[in-house]
């Protein structure tokens, strides 16, 4: 018997070429392209996801302003006309005496000291056709004898004016209007009268397009000068030319004493970019109803003479929001006696 020992047989191996075999040409391709699609896909969702994260923050920033414009303008309306108790008037004040409420229609702030200065809007202008709101009121005292006021009475910048008034017609004054910001932005402008003279203006709310202001009266007729009796409540609502007496000042203001209410509407812009939406939109800052843009005149939607109660917002990709409200006035109007 052969003694020779045998070994086991060596495994086979696979070609070269079998071992180094990878993937096709046409499968590379292929796995490239679906991974372009995944990658897209997701791109394309984290792009809808950041646009509808957007829209809501701005959303949110709008209505924020909104309700804030909102709130300051009716806290500065319902003191228009105070008196402090200790300054009472026994007798009428003169009949030129500058009216508690004032406004001026479709006209921007001048850069005049003068509480009742304007100039017409530019083509281009921020806010272009927005009005003017000029409100006064006395601060309040605890005493006759305070040196200081009480801190009750606020002007449009929600500052408690310190002093204490000197006469029954001394009131501090603040006016609100519509203009440019240091970045272009339109904005909702308080001005008041600042420390060394003159007036300083301050930005009250960013993105504000449009400030209209329609004036519930008491018995006024439009560009007529008052007559009968009052009864303290609105039968019609006009816009500010329509309380002008032609060449008759007195007149004029005492139609302005004859205001009960002002109707407030207000057009408010987001940055832009934040709204999918690229269509022109047409707004009605006092509000929608059959007649808006050619309303009879006291209505108090606007009429076909005010070219602010329709606004036309260009299709700039921003998210834009109406605010109409109604602030009615509680202190006597009149500069007679309480």
């Amino acid at each position: 018997m052969n003694a020779m020992t045998h070994s086991a047989p060596l495994p086979m191996r696979r070609p070269l070429a079998l071992a180094q075999a990878g993937l096709t040409l046409i499968e590379l391709m292929v796995a490239m392209a679906l991974g372009l699609l995944i990658a897209l896909a997701a791109a394309a969702a984290l792009l809808v996801s950041r646009q509808g994260f957007f829209a809501v923050d701005a959303g949110s920033q709008l209505r924020d302003n909104a309700r804030y414009a909102q709130d300051i303008v009716q806290r500065v309306g319902v003191q228009a006309g105070f008196k402090n108790v200790f300054f009472t008037s026994a007798t009428n004040a003169p009949r030129t005496t500058e009216p508690h409420v004032f406004g001026i229609n479709n006209a921007k702030r001048s850069t005049s000291n003068g509480w009742d200065e304007s100039s017409g809007w530019g083509t281009n202008d921020a806010g272009k056709n927005s009005d003017i709101l000029v409100l006064r009121a006395q601060t309040s005292t605890a005493s006759a004898v305070s040196t200081a006021s009480d801190g009750t009475m606020i002007d449009c910048l929600g500052v408690a004016p310190a002093a204490v008034p000197t006469s029954e017609y001394d009131r501090f004054i603040s006016i609100l209007h519509v203009q440019a910001s240091s970045d272009g932005e339109p904005a909702l402008m308080c001005s008041r009268e600042a420390a060394g003279g003159g007036f300083e203006a301050q930005p009250l709310v960013q993105g504000v397009e449009s400030f209209q202001v329609l004036y519930g009266v008491d018995n006024v007729v439009a560009n007529t000068a008052p007559t009968g009796t009052t009864d303290s409540v609105p039968d019609r609502y006009l816009r500010a030319d329509q309380l002008t007496v032609t060449g008759d000042q007195e007149a004029t203001y005492d139609n302005w004493r004859r205001v009960r209410s002002l109707r407030i509407g207000l057009v408010l812009r987001s940055q832009p970019g934040s709204a999918i939406d690229t269509t022109t939109q047409t707004l009605y800052p006092l509000g929608t109803s059959a007649g808006s843009a050619t309303g009879t005149t006291g209505s108090a939607f606007g009429s076909s003479g005010d070219v602010g109660a329709v606004y036309t917002a260009p299709a700039d990709r921003r998210l834009r929001q109406v605010v109409t409200f109604t602030v009615h006035l509680r202190n006597f109007q009149d500069l007679g006696p309480n």
